[in-house]
């Protein structure tokens, strides 16, 4: 089963751009959600990060993203470790997933905002970068997840810059045009022949 990564910065428009993917029949794989799924499912992984950020890391039996954010997104090191209790639990959770695919299926796409940071490009015969300008993203994450401008610049300054990504990825889709669906198709054709 081939795997391509598709990622892309906050606000870039991963996740439209799946859609298109999962349109042509291409099952897609949401690394981030599913890493939610298993911080608030997975007994293990609740341990291992009640055991790093205390008691407040989980109200309700829920994470405490808010908690976890202010956290990580201010000590490095503490972000580290949580993607090292976090990472090994989704890449096996992917792994099963791709067992349990269609093995009529050309391909998987696995979609994660930190592909690369990750090293999981590794396991990607093919890699997407989505991107789009920075004013854009802001505008976008803004108005998804109802928050501020500086919060959304902090995740940013975090994350792998554009130019990187795109720098190391096999293939770019711009979401800043009119034709992301014919970026899909003409990748998706790529990656067929």
């Amino acid at each position: 089963m081939i795997i391509v990564g598709l990622t892309g910065g906050i606000g870039s428009g991963k996740t439209y751009v799946s859609q298109y993917f999962k349109k042509l029949g291409i099952p897609v794989y949401y690394a981030d959600d599913e890493a939610k799924k298993l911080m608030n499912n997975n007994n293990e992984v609740i341990e291992k990060i009640t055991k790093l950020f205390g008691n407040k890391a989980y109200i309700n039996n829920e994470l405490n993203r808010k908690h976890i954010a202010d956290i990580v997104f201010n000590d490095k090191s503490k972000l580290e470790k949580l993607n090292s209790i976090v990472h090994p639990a989704v890449k096996k959770h992917f792994s099963d997933w791709v067992k349990s695919t269609d093995s009529g299926t050309p391909y998987v796409i696995k979609e994660a905002a930190i592909l690369f940071e990750s090293k999981t490009n590794t396991d990607c015969k093919y890699t997407i970068a989505v991107s789009a300008p920075t004013e854009l993203r802001i505008e976008r994450t803004i108005k998804r997840d109802n928050t501020d401008r500086n919060s959304i610049l902090n995740r940013i300054s975090k994350q792998l810059t554009d130019k990187e990504r795109n720098q190391m990825a096999d293939f770019i889709i711009f979401t800043d045009s009119n034709n992301v669906e014919e970026q899909v198709n003409y990748i998706h054709k790529k990656i067929m022949e």
